[in-house]
């Protein structure tokens, strides 16, 4: 927030500004959305609806997930939150008690950190580098003291971009089953994936519940459905869950948007998704523009980049200050990149996060002022 608010600065004052630090997607709801949008404002009360969400939206989401996992799914398994940071507040109070150990990855995305901390759980901190794909191994849980109450995946990961291979997922799924450790899979960035060998588009990557239906699954209109203003997420949770969190959901928000969740049934349709893909077209172009020229500047370490749309670098032989390189970056090029010390409480500080969700011509004037400012 610091970078974007000092970009937003440099905008007014410059107007050459770059944003390479954003974690959203550059473009607007699918046109399929925007028509709904029109239409529910005109033929719609738009008042509370149920407090897990519109039963047509549940219904979509459901049928997203059997189309896409094989999973058998039902509109009751659905819970649809407020963004899919509601979705983590609302599992992080249903399932945990201030004192119990809950694992993240490091690097990772802060908010789990943060929002944990906040309500009183130890956080234990996996570090985990280019030797597991930055992601957590049941080798790892195996070394701590004992199971945890809870762990949390990402795949694809935010910032490294890195997933997790099929059978490892299952592996940890069932590692989590056999402890009693609640597994939340954060798949927000599930659609956004690239052809690396552990997923394609054609060969999505795989869902927790395609192993355990005790786990949670996360997910979100945000980054692949191109709506991250609309503030719109859900949760597949097992039914013994479903009472608490009816009780915290209903008394902390009522429901999620209703506007949101009108528009929202549609972009799961055909239409949209098309557009969505061409989207991910796109992100592909960027992603090797970004993997081509980080090392023609001496940026060589580089994490694999399998999904979403981040590149996440190690400049140790740059600074051991990202934040200050980053802001140094900012004022002498417009380019705006986010410093790995948000992701990374201790190695964030030589680590930095370039998106590529934006106009490939703006990827590509990026590198040109980097390239400058670096020689």
């Amino acid at each position: 927030m610091d970078v974007w608010k000092a970009a937003a600065e440099r905008a007014r004052t410059h107007g050459d500004v770059l944003v390479l630090a954003a974690g959203q997607p550059s473009t607007p709801a699918p046109r399929a959305v925007l028509r709904a949008t029109k239409e529910a404002m005109d033929s719609e009360l738009l008042g509370y609806t149920e407090t897990f969400g519109i039963l047509p939206l549940r219904e979509a989401i459901a049928e997203h997930h059997r189309s896409t996992y094989g999973v058998r799914v039902g509109a009751d398994d659905v819970v649809v939150t407020t963004g899919s940071s509601g979705a983590f507040t609302l599992i992080f109070l249903a399932a945990f008690d201030a004192g119990d150990t809950v694992v993240v990855a490091r690097p990772g995305y802060p908010a789990y950190r943060n929002t944990l901390t906040a309500l009183g759980c130890e956080v234990i901190e996996l570090d985990c580098g280019p030797e597991t794909r930055f992601q957590p191994t049941v080798a790892m849980l195996e070394a701590l003291p004992e199971p945890p109450a809870g762990l949390i995946v990402a795949s694809p990961a935010n910032p490294t971009g890195t997933m997790i291979a099929p059978a490892e997922l299952a592996a940890l799924a069932r590692w989590c089953d056999d402890h009693g450790t609640l597994l939340i899979s954060d798949e927000i960035y599930h659609g956004i994936v690239y052809d690396t060998g552990l997923s394609s588009a054609a060969e999505p990557t795989s869902s927790a519940w395609e192993t355990s239906r005790e786990s949670i699954v996360i997910g979100s209109v945000s980054k692949y459905f191109s709506m991250t203003g609309w503030r719109l997420g859900w949760m597949l949770v097992p039914e013994g869950m479903r009472p608490a969190l009816q009780r915290l959901a209903s008394n902390m928000t009522v429901c999620p948007p209703a506007i949101s969740q009108c528009a929202a049934v549609h972009a799961f349709g055909a239409e949209a998704k098309a557009e969505l893909d061409g989207h991910v077209a796109r992100y592909a172009a960027n992603r090797q523009v970004l993997l081509s020229g980080l090392p023609k500047l001496g940026i060589t370490d580089l994490a694999p980049a399998d999904g979403a749309f981040y590149v996440y670098a190690d400049i140790a032989h740059l600074t051991n200050d990202s934040m200050a390189w980053c802001t140094e970056v900012l004022d002498h090029t417009g380019v705006a990149l986010a410093p790995g010390i948000d992701f990374d409480t201790v190695n964030g500080v030589h680590t930095v996060r370039f998106s590529f969700a934006g106009a490939g011509a703006d990827i590509e004037e990026a590198l040109d002022r980097l390239g400058r400012y670096l020689t």
